[in-house]
């Protein structure tokens, strides 16, 4: 499965690499794309546990997922 998810709060190079860090922190994330323009993170996963693992994971960064 693949899940887009709008992230608040991304500015910078920074930022996006704290995003893609937490995202590959969760075990069973692959094809990773973080994009500061539109402010949203990709990945594919397995299952929808691992979404809201993601999801927890962005937000222990400070970010907010809207």
């Amino acid at each position: 499965m693949e899940t887009i998810l709008k992230v608040n709060g991304m500015t910078c190079g920074h930022c996006k690499a704290a995003v893609t860090k937490a995202v590959e922190s969760v075990s069973d994330t692959n094809n990773i794309i973080v994009s500061l323009e539109n402010k949203e993170v990709s990945f594919k996963h397995l299952d929808t546990e691992t979404v809201e693992k993601v999801k927890e994971a962005i937000e222990d960064q400070g970010y907010d997922i809207l």
